[in-house]
């Protein structure tokens, strides 16, 4: 159809809108973000009939796309990998119930965690709630690999997990494009019983998609995306998944010496596997992430002297992997650029000049220091920043939302002030039902959404927040006297301090609301 330059989150995107989805529903989560942005981006450019906006957390967006599916209609649904946490409880029951329209999820995990709090791999969940994964090597294969998978999910009524890593998602290479498919109708069930989890109905679902694995593993056998790429020395064969593959072959780009299965398709192709464990001395097994496919082979290949790979140190344990990192483990001279000069250093994240977080930071830090038994549990935003100097002003950073629950166990356990600092996207995606919590408890916390307006972390996306965190509140049961609103400046420096004071002083739960505009949308607005 076309050529074009795409990120691989793009060429994800493209390949969704092309394999005619009707919604894409997620919470920005970089290096996912692009992936929805893309298609908000050209749904309205050619006013396209694609449900496109935020949703509040992961887990909504996947209970909204698996409700598509149910009409019929393919979604598209993307996150980053802790995402797939918050996520879980509907992904893995919508293995048990099964799709209608297809429903494919996008997981991109961060190797190195260079925007995130772990590395956990996504590839367990697929295997967990025992759905087909599709892992792409390239940009070309993600955009083909989206299109296949939402084939495959209506061909076996499942839900597909597609696996990216930020490398993928956030590199640029030539895409060629096929026709698009329509929209599908419209098209309600007219037996819903597989959808009502029930006992005895998931029994009998459960029995079904057990059945199901044995086609699955068939499929992945003649997938198009495996491999088995046979080469004269036997010493060592290779098993490359994902991106893993891609760096393997920059070390070979006239083609390699040794046999190589190559994998983007799950359940892993046992044929292939046992051919190259029969012909080879020893295995390789290259894949980013954690070792899902050398766990699965050890047990299941019982000849764990000769597989190689991150778990016996031929390949580091943690971190990405790199064409350089794979040229060592095959014994290939690695070819390295100059040296960094001294004099380049590495610069931390610092918040923006002008960002309203400062001056929260500024007058709250001043009031707790007073207090010399006082904690701030901090939460996961632009905000998290002030962990590092000149504030350190938070004790704790561990998942959405977990700010205002841990503040309210503290509070339990006797530990005042006991304070938590949220952003507002944040406060919608996973804090309010901790401060129903709180307010059930009557606890003695001090909340504050710092409310910038926006999702600020990941680049300025709506908030679902904005304009409605003071009924939010109030609706949980506040005391409104103890909703305490300010624009956080230097010029109200003095009545910031006296509102922060009096409230950590109120024996029960207090909400802040210092609200000033992003400095990044704001500039971007005046452009």
């Amino acid at each position: 159809m076309k050529h074009q330059l795409l990120l691989g989150d793009e060429a994800i995107a493209q390949a969704a809108l092309d394999a005619g989805i009707s919604g894409v529903y997620a919470y920005p989560g970089t290096p996912s973000t692009e992936i929805t942005e893309y298609i908000q981006m050209k749904s309205a450019k050619e006013s396209a009939d694609v449900a496109c906006r935020w949703s509040a957390n992961e887990k909504t967006a996947m209970e909204a796309a698996l409700g598509m599916s149910y009409a019929g209609k393919r979604a598209l649904c993307c996150m980053k990998h802790v995402g797939m946490n918050v996520a879980a409880d509907a992904f893995i029951n919508a293995g048990m119930t099964g799709v209608r329209g297809g429903l494919v999820i996008v997981a991109a995990d961060d190797p190195s965690m260079h925007s995130s709090q772990n590395e956990q791999d996504s590839r367990f969940y697929g295997d967990f709630a025992f759905v087909p994964i599709l892992e792409p090597a390239n940009q070309q294969e993600a955009y083909d690999i989206t299109r296949y998978a939402f084939d495959l999910s209506e061909k076996y009524h499942t839900p597909v997990l597609i696996r990216i890593t930020t490398r993928l998602a956030h590199s640029r290479a030539g895409v060629h494009r096929q026709t698009a498919h329509p929209q599908n109708a419209m098209s309600l069930p007219t037996d819903s019983s597989d959808f009502i989890l029930l006992p005895a109905l998931a029994r009998k679902r459960y029995k079904q998609i057990l059945a199901l694995q044995d086609q699955l593993e068939k499929e992945s056998e003649g997938s198009d995306f495996n491999s088995y790429t046979d080469g004269s020395d036997k010493t060592l064969g290779i098993i490359a998944s994902g991106i893993g593959y891609n760096y393997l072959m920059e070390n070979y780009p006239n083609g390699a010496p040794y046999p190589i299965v190559k994998i983007s398709q799950y359940p892993l192709p046992k044929n292939d596997i046992a051919r190259l464990v029969k012909a080879c001395q020893a295995i390789l097994v290259i894949e980013e992430g954690y070792p899902f496919i050398e766990k699965q082979l050890r047990g299941l290949l019982n000849m764990s002297g000769t597989i190689h790979g991150r778990l016996d140190g031929t390949l580091p344990r943690e971190g990405e992997l790199n064409p350089d990192l794979i040229a060592h483990a095959i014994r290939k001279p690695v070819v390295s650029g100059s040296e960094v000069p001294e004099i380049v250093t590495s610069r931390p994240p610092a918040l923006c000049q002008g960002c309203g977080h400062r001056d929260m930071y500024d007058a709250l830090t001043e009031m707790v220091r007073r207090y010399p038994n006082h904690r701030v549990f901090g939460d996961i935003g632009c905000y998290t920043l002030g962990a590092l100097p000149p504030f350190r002003a938070i004790h704790s950073c561990v998942d959405m939302g977990a700010s205002i629950t841990m503040a309210k166990g503290a509070a339990d356990a006797g530990v005042w002030p006991s304070v938590a600092v949220i952003g507002d996207s944040t406060f919608t995606h996973s804090g309010i039902t901790g401060l129903l919590d709180c307010v059930n408890a009557s606890s003695n916390v001090t909340i504050v959404i710092s409310d910038n307006e926006t999702t600020g972390m990941t680049g300025g996306q709506d908030s679902a927040a904005t304009g409605k965190i003071e009924a939010i509140v109030a609706g949980i049961g506040v005391d409104p006297a103890h909703i305490r609103v300010f624009e956080p400046l230097k010029k109200n420096m003095e009545q910031m301090k006296q509102i922060i004071d009096e409230e950590l002083n109120y024996n029960g739960v207090s909400v802040l609301i210092p609200r000033r505009e992003c400095i990044q949308t704001l500039k971007r607005k005046k452009k």
